[in-house]
């Protein structure tokens, strides 16, 4: 049976349709026809049209074998690459100092032993 996958949020719908929309253009300004761009990509005809359209069920392997096909491939090496909120968010992490508990120290039994913090009464 097949599953249904979720409905994207509505500005990832939009992204996805402005990417499809400038794959297809990538195509028709190289000249490829849908007949040739499918079987250098091997997908259907159907699966092509509904990536161009954006849909948001195609496995992102798909679109990165179009942007291959397309010689764009290295644009992709981009995408996340300046991670500037992130790097910030790990900045200000480092500048926040918390307060650690005190470690217990080991003590020595009778005979000389090393217990991890626990008093001499409670050892076995």
């Amino acid at each position: 049976m097949k599953t249904k996958t979720p409905r994207p949020f509505p500005s990832v719908d939009r992204q996805l349709k402005a990417f499809g929309q400038r794959l297809r253009e990538a195509r028709l300004r190289r000249d490829i026809s849908t007949v040739l761009f499918c079987e250098r990509m091997n997908v259907s005809r159907d699966t092509l049209n509904r990536m161009e359209k954006g849909d948001a069920s195609i496995a992102i392997g798909t679109y990165l074998r179009a942007l291959r096909v397309l010689g764009m491939d290295k644009d992709f090496e981009t995408v996340a690459k300046s991670d500037e909120l992130g790097r910030k968010l790990q900045d200000a992490k480092l500048l926040i100092r918390t307060p650690r508990g005190r470690a217990q120290k080991s003590r020595k039994d009778e005979e000389g032993a090393i217990t991890e913090g626990k008093p001499l009464n409670e050892q076995s």
